[in-house]
């Protein structure tokens, strides 16, 4: 703590990127750019389970435990019984992707660096694209996991075990995949780092926590939807149909990934995720990453794309480790530039060139001319009601049981279960059209049930009569 409190630095940077990250997430927010894939999903869950309903998503048709068996909801949903707002998990999230850079700083610290040379680590850090594209894409339970992480490792070094017990009850809370990455985090410490006691304990509860959850919580919270198969283990159908089965044939029969692993696809993935710190990377000192390879795997092995960049937040469970093996090089003096000034530089350059930054006047803004006439419609929606609305202007309307998206396909959806119906001629949103627009509207005029309460600039509101 008194290394922590000298270096004003590590506590000023990690200051300011938390406030940038969650004024830069509200931004989208207010541009009605965020989606009901997934922030949409997760607000909803966590409302229902802050009013004390069962939280089915009606997006999904489904409890949220069928989903990725995160009970992290359940503690999150103590902020919305306080005052329920969606801006808690930008907050969440950007403390979450910050905060990391403390255990991160005493993690350099004990591996010999000087207080300059840990507190570059931490801004490197900070700087990373991943960071700032991930705080772009809606809210995902397992940010939280990322300080978890950083916290494990540091408290197997430093031989606290209630520590690292904490830190590997809040990881395999937010996620059942993060299992995945506990049980080879433990198979690292064991043999590379020699924590027999502590790797002993995450390979345990990951294991434990992995069957548990795949084999009884999501099954059985799932039910029936989707087939009885998470929409994740479906990326993988060519490998089995559960997770487990999937888990199984990765390692009795490797053939059927060998194409996958040794593709461009996956020397592209490899580039983007070690570019911004390649000056610390050495082959000698990437044991850390022993830790990564489950995730790594997964994401290479995905059938979707998005899984293999640095935009959505399929690589976070990476991250951490990227930036241990990083200070392991560091420490024993392996890496290719030597100066802060080399470093932060490297750091800026990475930042511009893969962050996502330009999407606030390349994307965001062009829904910017129905802003306006979207809040006014949705300040005039003024009970609980049902709605039929748009993947971008849903997430603002999900404190409700029921809510559905207007996307291609739903062009004969049953309109009469629906209060509200709220629709962009404009701007469609996501995975809709200006034809589905026309159609739900005509459908909404004919019926005779609904009224035209409001209309501007493409955005309409009927409401029920």
């Amino acid at each position: 703590m008194r290394n922590l409190i000298k270096s004003y630095p590590v506590t000023a940077s990690i200051s300011i990127a938390t406030v940038c990250l969650f004024l830069l997430s509200s931004l989208r927010h207010w541009l009605y750019r965020s989606n009901a894939w997934d922030l949409g999903i997760f607000d909803q869950a966590i409302y229902l389970i802050s009013i004390g309903q069962k939280p089915i998503v009606s997006f999904l048709n489904f409890h949220i435990l069928g989903d990725h068996a995160a009970i992290i909801f359940y503690p999150l949903a103590l902020l919305y019984r306080i005052y329920p707002d969606v801006h808690w998990l930008f907050l969440v999230q950007a403390i979450a992707l910050t905060i990391g850079g403390f255990p991160l700083y005493h993690l350099a610290l004990k591996s010999g660096l000087d207080r300059q040379g840990a507190e570059t680590i931490v801004i490197t850090y900070l700087l990373y694209p991943l960071v700032l594209n991930k705080t772009l894409f809606d809210f995902h339970p397992e940010v939280i996991a990322i300080p978890g992480f950083f916290i494990a490792v540091l408290a197997a070094r430093i031989n606290n075990v209630f520590l690292f017990c904490v830190s590997i009850i809040l990881i395999l809370s937010c996620k059942a995949v993060l299992s995945l990455t506990v049980i080879s985090m433990g198979l690292w410490l064991i043999f590379c780092e020699h924590k027999k006691i502590y790797g002993s304990i995450a390979v345990t509860a990951g294991l434990a926590w992995f069957l548990v959850a795949t084999q009884f919580i999501i099954p059985t919270f799932l039910g029936n939807a989707m087939g009885g198969a998470t929409g994740a283990a479906a990326r993988y159908s060519y490998l089995g149909s559960s997770m487990l089965e999937i888990a199984t044939n990765i390692l009795i029969e490797p053939h059927l990934i060998i194409g996958k692993i040794f593709s461009t696809d996956t020397l592209e993935y490899i580039f983007l995720l070690t570019c911004p710190i390649i000056w610390g990377l050495s082959p000698k000192h990437l044991a850390p990453l022993l830790s990564a390879v489950p995730m790594l795997l997964i994401n290479i092995l995905s059938t979707v794309s998005a899984q293999r960049n640095l935009v959505h937040q399929y690589s976070l469970p990476i991250l951490p480790f990227l930036f241990i093996a990083v200070i392991s090089t560091v420490a024993n003096d392996k890496n290719w530039l030597k100066t802060r000034r080399n470093i932060l530089i490297w750091a800026v350059i990475s930042f511009a060139l893969f962050g996502k930054i330009g999407y606030f006047w390349s994307d965001y803004l062009s829904s910017l001319d129905t802003r306006q006439a979207t809040t006014i419609a949705i300040d005039k929606i003024r009970d609980r009601g049902a709605v039929l609305t748009t993947g971008e202007i849903a997430p603002h309307l999900t404190h409700r049981s029921n809510i559905k998206l207007a996307f291609n396909g739903t062009e004969s959806i049953d309109l009469q279960s629906f209060k509200y119906i709220l629709l962009n001629q404009r701007h469609p949103g996501w995975n809709s059209s200006t034809d589905l627009v026309k159609t739900l509207k005509l459908r909404a005029e004919n019926s005779g049930a609904f009224k035209l309460e409001y209309q501007q600039d493409g955005v309409m509101l009927f409401v029920k009569k």
